[in-house]
């Protein structure tokens, strides 16, 4: 399995006992959301935008208020949009989304990304080193 080295000699990794700590390549984490990336396969027509929007933004506040999606943006560029889903599989946020009124139209794609748990903050579970790594080279010589 390939390691990657983490951290640089002098940093606080260093000081505290990390330098050279090596993190697997491939880190399994569960997936806790999913991050949707929308994109509208081509501009809605006026009249088309009159008629799929309001489903669209009813639906979209119904997956919210059941907790389906946490958090969505409007893409700067108008080219769609980006939700935080409350799901752990892919299967599952697609199935929610093509249920949209744009996805049953077959108007938008999304890009689905699983995320979970930064993996490397399970250094920070592992017993502190002592103080004395911390306060190595900051000693002013003055009694505390």
């Amino acid at each position: 399995m390939k390691h990657i080295l983490a951290h640089s000699p002098g940093g606080l990794a260093s000081r505290l006992g990390l330098y050279g700590t090596r993190f697997p390549t491939a880190m399994t984490v569960p997936t806790t959301k999913i991050l949707a990336i929308g994109t509208l396969n081509a501009a809605l027509s006026p009249d088309e935008r009159k008629a799929i929007m309001p489903a669209e933004v009813r639906q979209t506040v119904a997956f919210y208020l059941d907790g389906k999606i946490d958090q969505w943006w409007f893409r700067q560029d108008g080219s769609g949009v980006v939700f935080l889903m409350n799901v752990i599989s892919v299967s599952d946020a697609h199935a929610l989304l093509e249920a949209l009124p744009l996805g049953v139209a077959k108007r938008m794609t999304f890009e689905l990304m699983p995320l979970g748990p930064l993996y490397p903050l399970h250094v920070l579970l592992q017993a502190p080193p002592s103080l004395a790594v911390l306060d190595a080279g900051t000693d002013t010589g003055e009694a505390q």
